[in-house]
């Protein structure tokens, strides 16, 4: 049995716990730095309680015209200002899951994955570790998550 791949980022920010937890779980916040650079979040519907859905749509221009991904997900845990756990999905505009192979994506890559964030007080800040269970570290997924929290840094340091 292989080990489920999965991709970690740690990162600590001078910024107050409580601020950081608003970037992860209000829709605005969110949408202001989530995806990869050069893409826009026109969507953000977060019902971040156990049980609650979200639906996220990331905007992006490619070479061969405009492109947008959709995303959904039930939030699992829920532990204010310490815990973050939701399951993440390809969809359609409708929040109806996608095969990943239908949207170009290698076969074998997983219906749905799970995104765990920990929040912790550190040094006056915020220490955040974000692990994306069934994304490799090595895949365009891990490169964008490393894009956004980079987003997610510059916001929270302006």
């Amino acid at each position: 049995m292989s080990e489920i791949p999965q991709t970690v980022i740690e990162r600590t920010f001078d910024a107050p716990i409580e601020l950081v937890w608003q970037m992860w779980t209000e829709g605005e916040h969110f949408g202001s730095w989530y995806g990869p650079m050069g893409a826009s979040i026109p969507t953000a519907d977060m019902d971040v309680q156990v049980g609650g859905k979200r639906l996220i749509c990331m905007a992006m221009e490619t070479p061969n015209g405009p492109m947008e991904m959709w995303f959904t997900g039930t939030f699992t845990e829920v532990e204010p200002t310490s815990r973050l756990v939701y399951t993440d999905a390809l969809c359609d505009a409708d929040g109806t899951p996608l095969t990943p192979e239908s949207m170009g994506m290698p076969a074998g890559t997983p219906m749905e994955t799970q995104v765990v964030v920990e929040l912790s007080a550190a040094d006056g800040g915020t220490k955040m570790v974000m692990t994306h269970v069934g994304v490799p570290e090595d895949s365009p997924g891990a490169g964008g998550w490393k894009m956004a929290i980079d987003k997610l840094e510059a916001k929270l340091a302006g």
